[in-house]
């Protein structure tokens, strides 16, 4: 069984938790998932499953939206509300005010992130070190916010957004600086990922759905096919009389393909096809004397 699983994780699960549980409904040992959500977080969370966990890093790449509930006046420890309040402060913010500094933070910007989070440093993970009482230096990271949009504003203190941005955005430390920047601090009350990639809240499936699937011999109805979930890519198929080459990795010209789902463009991804149409791989366009050529980026074989 290969391809990915659409799920939607609820709350109380972690990301390890839910791998868990697909890897012993499924009976499966090649399980992973594709970016970690918070315990009290809830929504989309693709899950890889045998071949397909080749594929995770590419997906955990994909653009990211979520569903916020930011709650002004309280800061927390931990920037969402499981966290201990570390300061609460009157709120007198307007709709006006809320619009101007939540546009400010739209585009590309350094993010530090939380301390309370996953990101390891000398190998040891900053959450672990936090509940220690430990809080060390962090290093910023760029990251990019598309969009936001203001959903509901509930004063004096809640508002409800919706975020678009990219891979390893915290919304938690979002809603923070959103909060900082308006003077008065906030946290992250809720939160709902509403999409990753192609992967979204239509045709996800929770847990309790995912065993009673499988219980049927069903599962197959929900797996989404790595051909499916790099669909994004250009498709290039290659001629039988480089096979070959094309399963060891050799760097094949363009004069070997014998279709192409558009236009190419040096740099780009392609997912990459044999003459029997099996996916072979992910392969980067190159180009040498006006002429294209593919090279590995990703084998998936």
């Amino acid at each position: 069984m290969d391809g990915i699983l659409n799920i939607y994780k609820e709350k109380g699960f972690t990301s390890h938790d839910v791998v868990a549980v697909v890897r012993k409904t499924l009976h499966m040992k090649k399980v992973g998932h594709t970016g970690t959500l918070d315990p009290d977080a809830e929504g989309v969370l693709p899950v890889c499953i045998g071949k397909a966990t080749k594929l995770s890093d590419i997906i955990m790449d994909g653009r990211k939206s979520y569903r916020a509930m930011l709650r002004l006046g309280i800061t927390t420890t931990t920037e969402d509300a499981s966290g201990q309040v570390l300061e609460e402060k009157p709120v007198a913010v307007t709709e006006e005010d809320l619009r101007r500094a939540v546009a400010s933070f739209i585009g590309k910007q350094e993010q530090i992130p939380p301390m309370y989070s996953a990101v390891k440093v000398n190998g040891k993970k900053l959450y672990e070190l936090a509940r220690e009482g430990k809080e060390i230096q962090r290093r910023a990271r760029t990251i990019e916010i598309y969009d936001i949009r203001i959903r509901h504003f509930l004063p004096p203190d809640y508002v409800e957004m919706d975020v678009d941005c990219s891979k390893g955005t915290y919304i938690r430390t979002l809603c923070a600086d959103i909060g900082k920047a308006l003077g008065c601090g906030g946290h992250m009350a809720e939160l709902l990922r509403t999409a990753t990639g192609a992967f979204t809240l239509e045709n996800a499936v929770k847990l309790s759905e995912l065993k009673a699937l499988a219980e049927q011999n069903r599962t197959e109805e929900i797996l989404l096919t790595m051909e499916e979930a790099i669909k994004e890519f250009p498709a290039i198929h290659i001629a039988a009389e480089s096979t070959k080459l094309l399963y060891n990795g050799g760097k094949i010209f363009e004069r070997f393909f014998t279709k192409k789902s558009r236009p190419l463009q040096v740099g780009e991804i392609a997912a990459v096809f044999d003459s029997q149409n099996a996916l072979v791989g992910l392969y980067e366009i190159q180009q040498e004397e006006n002429h294209f050529f593919i090279k590995p980026f990703k084998m998936l074989i």
